[in-house]
């Protein structure tokens, strides 16, 4: 028998579910930032190549993408709470050991392998299954709130970890973020239950006569999630999707997270200032994302990632060609941030109207693994160039011409020889 645990708030609770996951993606966040934070410094400490560095990064941002499925999965079968302070713990653990590494292979271990496996588990995809557990309305603003945590993150993280590093050198910066995770941890256990059943409450906005929430599903964890990805990959749509966040990946974390801050030292900007420019993108990122879960409630998603994937390329083309002033770097800023992450609610709404809520989670959960692939070779492809060319332009230069591609691509997803797969959306005549 389940004895039913009451807590504050009546059916508004489900906000307070909301803003401890919000807390722990914020730095989650943060954490996938802090290796743009360190370039410089390591390569000061111990002479380390950028292309060495940024391939750490690029195995963690792999694994932060490949884990999304799995991670699904996991939620599903033992629950979101224990996945998360799981994670937190190895993300704790891999900052705060990462402080006695004088190898490149331990900022592999470190900041590639452990941080990504962590990192992976407390992502997009944990946001997509608890608006799904908590939520029966308002879904696409929910979405977008808890994407822009990933905004968020780098607008409280970046500055001050740059300072940090500035002025207390990088062991600060890698212990600062191993106590934020540890602090998260009692937080989750005290504040957050596995669903609303539990306390007694039904999905927020849902009715009286909605059917109860699916139990666990049987099986073999492995099985489950290869054989969700085995079933939507004879669906175009789902190719079309992973194409998509592909190049999202490919033209966010990836370059922009990764390189930024080390383009603008190229060009006499100092860590602190740039780590600023990335705030400022933050901010209006908070902005636009959750804005766009606004719209991804009203409006056609496929014509949303259109403009967002357009806007993004356009500016990415823009930016090695700017005099890289403060008035260019500013419009450059606020137009790549008002869509750095936008496209998760819209490309969410797909993925649930075309595979249904239940394959919804671990579906998209691969679809994220393709935006982390993406990420992953941005990250190791600029750093190879930059290396092999003496400057970003040519990263930069591909990476723009992937988003305008990846607009028009956007704009045949649900429309193509699979379209029964797809459900008419609201507004349209199917």
């Amino acid at each position: 028998m389940t004895i039913q645990q009451r807590r504050p708030f009546g059916q508004n609770y489900a906000f307070v579910v909301v803003a401890v996951i919000f807390l722990a993606l914020l730095a989650s966040a943060g954490m996938r930032a802090t290796p743009g934070v360190l370039m410089l410094p390591l390569g000061r400490a111990f002479g380390w190549s950028r292309d060495s560095i940024s391939s750490a990064a690029a195995v963690g941002i792999l694994l932060y993408g490949l884990m999304g499925p799995f991670a699904a999965a996991l939620m599903q079968r033992f629950g979101i709470r224990r996945v998360l302070l799981t994670a937190l713990a190895v993300m704790a653990v891999a900052a705060a050991s990462s402080a006695l590494m004088t190898q490149p292979w331990q900022l592999l271990a470190t900041w590639g392998v452990l941080s990504g496996a962590g990192t992976g588990c407390v992502a997009v995809v944990m946001g997509a299954t608890v608006v799904g557990r908590w939520f029966s309305t308002h879904r696409g603003l929910m979405m977008g709130l808890l994407t822009a945590s990933t905004a968020t993150g780098t607008l409280i993280f970046l500055p001050g970890l740059a300072a940090i590093a500035e002025y207390a050198g990088w062991r600060a910066v890698v212990l600062t973020i191993a106590a934020v995770c540890a602090a998260l941890i009692p937080l989750a256990l005290w504040l957050l239950p596995e669903r609303p059943s539990e306390i007694g409450l039904r999905r927020y906005g849902a009715s009286t006569d909605e059917p109860a929430e699916a139990g666990a599903p049987s099986g073999n964890l492995f099985a489950l999630t290869l054989g969700t990805l085995r079933r939507a990959t004879g669906s175009g749509t789902f190719w079309l999707l992973f194409a998509t966040f592909f190049v999202c990946g490919f033209t966010t974390n990836g370059l922009i997270g990764t390189h930024f801050i080390a383009l603008c030292g190229d060009h006499g900007i100092p860590e602190v200032r740039a780590a600023g420019l990335l705030a400022m993108m933050g901010i209006f990122d908070l902005v636009g994302t959750t804005a766009s879960g606004w719209l991804t409630d009203r409006f056609d998603p496929r014509k949303l990632l259109f403009a967002y994937y357009g806007l993004r390329g356009l500016s990415l083309i823009y930016l090695p060609y700017s005099d890289f002033s403060l008035s260019s770097l500013s419009l450059f800023g606020v137009f790549y941030g008002l869509d750095w992450i936008a496209t998760v609610p819209p490309t969410l709404r797909l993925t649930t109207d075309a595979f249904g809520e239940r394959d919804a989670p671990v579906v998209f959960g691969w679809v994220v693994a393709g935006h982390q692939v993406g990420a992953a070779a941005a990250a190791f492809l600029a750093g190879v160039l930059r290396v092999q060319l003496g400057s970003y332009l040519t990263p930069f230069v591909i990476a723009g011409a992937t988003g305008v591609v990846a607009a028009f691509l956007a704009l045949r997803i649900g429309r193509r020889s699979d379209r029964g797969t797809l459900p008419a959306l609201a507004g349209e005549t199917a």
